[in-house]
């Protein structure tokens, strides 16, 4: 029996193991930088929506330049600006929404949790339509 007894101590006796106080920093140092990660997450989501918005303006002023170019060279020409919106599609697919539609004038453009307000310049006979 006093041989079981010192197997025993030999087994327990030697292994280590964290304290509580070392676990619970571990586990503050964990929080922290969990803390610190989402928060930069967060910036980075806002930042790509901010972009998609401006590759959206971009696309935007793309197609009214095309439009307006194909009235140009058209045989009829450029007749107003009317006419180049009205053939003008403003649906920019996925997640993009107006609130409450694209209007000659501009509009409020939204992408995941970021918009902008557009203003549309029209189209004149020397000059495409343009989106800020």
């Amino acid at each position: 029996m006093e041989n079981k007894l010192e197997q025993n101590e030999i087994y327990f006796g030697s292994q280590s193991g964290f304290t509580l106080l070392e676990m619970m920093c571990v586990l503050v140092i964990l929080g922290m930088v969990f803390s610190i990660t989402i928060h930069k997450f967060n910036d980075l989501s806002e930042t790509a929506y901010q972009k998609a918005l401006q590759s959206a303006i971009q696309e935007l002023n793309i197609r009214e330049t095309l439009i307006w170019s194909d009235f140009k060279i058209s045989t009829d020409g450029w007749l107003s600006d009317e006419d180049v919106f009205k053939r003008l599609d403003t649906k920019l697919g996925g997640e993009y929404r107006w609130d409450p539609s694209a209007e000659e004038l501009g509009g409020s453009l939204h992408f995941g949790s970021s918009s902008v307000n557009l203003v549309r310049t029209p189209s004149t006979r020397k000059k495409p339509g343009a989106w800020q």
